[in-house]
C-alpha cells in the first residue's frame, strides 16, 4: 500500500510532534493549512503538521461524482448505511502515515489525528484503534463511524487517550444530533471527551480555533 500524498509544513528543523490532520468530502490537504498556521503552539517545541490528500472516488450521494473522499457517502443517514470497505481502507492509509511519523522519530504519544467531517470520522476511527497510544485526536464537525463495531476493535492502547470534540449548532451537513450520540457513546464508554459547540454550520470558527490550539497545548505539553 502506498502512502497517501500530503503537504508538510514544519515550525521548526526538529519536530518533536507531529498533527496530522484530514480534510473533509471534496476538499483536500490545502484546505486547513491556514487554520493550522494560526494555532500557538510555541510553547510545544517544533511541531510537524502532515495534512494528507484523501483518494478520488466516486460519492453515491452527490451522484457518483468523483471526488477526494475518505470513504462513500450512500445515503443522508449516516448510521444505517456505512461504506465499511472505505472506511478500513482508509484507516489502514492513515494508520500509515502515524508509522511514517514514528519511524521518523516522533513518539506516538506525540502525535495527534485531527480532523473535518469525514476527516473527523476517519480520525476517530482510526486513533481508537492505533495499537500505540497517541497524544490525542481532534475531531471537528464529526462522528464516530462504525460505532457499533467501537467496543469490540478499539485497542487498550487508547483506552485514556483525550479527545477534543466540537460541532456548530446549525449544522446541515452532521447534525449536531450525531455529534452528541458520538460524543455520548464514547464517554460512556470511559473516554476522556472535551466538548465543544459553537453558533456556526458545517465550518471552523475563530472561537474554535482557540480552543483546539489551548488542547493541543495541554495534550502535547513537553
Amino acid at each position: 500500500m502506498s502512502l497517501l500524498d500530503t503537504i508538510e509544513l514544519q515550525s521548526g528543523d526538529a519536530p518533536g510532534a507531529s498533527i496530522i490532520v484530514l480534510h473533509g468530502l471534496g476538499a483536500d490537504g490545502n484546505d486547513f493549512v491556514p487554520i493550522a498556521q494560526e494555532l500557538d503552539l510555541g510553547e510545544v517545541g517544533d511541531v510537524r503538521f502532515v495534512f494528507p490528500h484523501a483518494p478520488t472516488m466516486p460519492v453515491t450521494i452527490n451522484g457518483g461524482y468523483v471526488m477526494r473522499a475518505w470513504y462513500d457517502i450512500l445515503g443522508a443517514d449516516l448510521v444505517r448505511r456505512e461504506d465499511e470497505a472505505g472506511l478500513r481502507q482508509s484507516q489502514q492509509q492513515v494508520a500509515a502515515l502515524i508509522d511514517r511519523e514514528r519511524e521518523r522519530g516522533v513518539p506516538a504519544h506525540r502525535i495527534v489525528l485531527a480532523g473535518f467531517s469525514q476527516g473527523c470520522a476517519m480520525s476517530l476511527m482510526t486513533g481508537l484503534r492505533y495499537p500505540e497510544r497517541l497524544g490525542g485526536i481532534a475531531g471537528l464537525s464529526g462522528y464516530l463511524p462504525l460505532a457499533d463495531r467501537l467496543a469490540a476493535e478499539a485497542h487498550d492502547a487508547n483506552r485514556l487517550v483525550p479527545i477534543f470534540q466540537a460541532h456548530g449548532r446549525s449544522d446541515g451537513v452532521i447534525p449536531i444530533a450525531r455529534a452528541i450520540a458520538t460524543r455520548d457513546a464514547l464517554k460512556a464508554a470511559g473516554y476522556d471527551v472535551e466538548w465543544h459547540e459553537y453558533p456556526m454550520q458545517h465550518s471552523v470558527c475563530p472561537e474554535e480555533i482557540t480552543h483546539l490550539g489551548a488542547w493541543l497545548r495541554k495534550v502535547l505539553a513537553r
